[in-house]
C-alpha cells in the first residue's frame, strides 16, 4: 500500500488531497522514465568530462552543475565519480554485446554470420581508437566487466567459427576455442588502425586465415549498420 498527496487546485483556493492505494500506473513510468533520463545524463557527462579534463579532475560537483542537477540529487544515484565511470562503462559494455548479437541474427548462413561479426567487433574496436585519455582507460580496464565480456564475445567467436567449420569455409584441424582467442586478438588491433576501412581489411586478413586448404572464400559483405555511439 502507497500513500501519496496531490494537490488539487480551484478559482479560488488549493486544497490537499490524500489518496491511499497504489500509485497509478501512468505516475510510475512518468517517474521511473524521468529518473533513468536523469541516470542517463550523469553517465553521459561523467564520460564527457573524464575524457576531456582525465579522471583526477572530475568531481561530482562538476558532474551534479554539468547535468544540471543538484549534487544531493546527484548522490541519490552515485556515491562517488567512480561507480558513475563504471556504471557508464557498464552500459556501453552491455550494448555491444547486443549489437553483436543483432549482427549475428541478421545475417544468412554460418559464413555471413562470422563475417558479419568479425566486422562489427572489429569497427567497434576502431570506434575506441583514441577515444578515451590514457588515464581512463587505465581505470576502466580493470573493471571486472571487461573480462566477462571478452569471455562471451569469445564464446561467440568460437560457436560461429564451430558453425563454419561444419559447412566447410573454417579450418578444423585447429580446436574452435583456440581459433577464437587467436581471432579475438587480432580483431582487437583494429583499435590501433588509422581507418574503418583498414578495419575492414583486417578482417579479410583474419579470415583468409581461418580458410581450410581449397576451402571456399568468404564473401565481402556490405557494410553493417555503425556500432554504437560512443561518448
Amino acid at each position: 500500500m502507497c500513500l501519496y498527496k496531490d494537490i488539487v487546485s480551484t478559482n479560488r483556493h488549493c486544497r490537499l488531497v490524500r489518496y491511499t492505494g497504489t500509485v497509478p500506473r501512468l505516475w510510475n513510468t512518468t517517474i521511473a522514465v524521468h529518473r533513468r533520463a536523469v541516470h542517463d545524463a550523469v553517465l553521459n557527462t561523467a564520460a564527457a568530462l573524464a575524457a576531456k579534463h582525465g579522471l583526477m579532475l572530475v568531481t561530482m560537483s562538476g558532474i551534479a552543475g554539468k547535468t544540471g542537477i543538484g549534487r544531493a540529487t546527484l548522490y541519490k544515484y552515485f556515491p562517488n565519480v567512480e561507480s558513475i565511470l563504471l556504471a557508464w562503462h557498464e552500459r556501453q559494455i552491455a550494448g555491444h554485446l547486443e549489437y553483436l548479437a543483432e549482427i549475428r541474427d541478421k545475417a544468412g548462413n554460418a559464413a555471413e554470420r562470422l563475417e558479419a561479426v568479425f566486422q562489427a567487433y572489429a569497427l567497434i574496436s576502431h570506434a575506441r581508437r583514441g577515444h578515451h585519455g590514457g588515464e581512463l582507460a587505465a581505470f576502466l580496464h580493470k573493471d571486472k566487466q571487461v573480462a566477462r565480456a571478452r569471455r562471451k564475445v569469445h564464446g561467440m567467436f568460437r560457436s560461429l567459427l564451430i558453425a563454419a567449420a561444419k559447412a566447410g569455409f573454417v579450418r578444423s584441424d585447429i580446436a574452435p576455442g583456440e581459433l577464437a582467442s587467436y581471432c579475438l586478438h587480432a580483431l582487437d588491433a583494429a583499435g590501433s588502425l588509422p581507418s574503418s576501412a583498414a578495419a575492414r581489411r583486417l578482417v579479410a586478413i583474419t579470415l583468409a586465415g581461418l580458410r581450410p586448404a581449397g576451402g571456399p572464400q568468404f564473401r565481402q559483405r556490405q557494410r553493417p549498420s555503425p556500432p554504437p555511439r560512443q561518448l
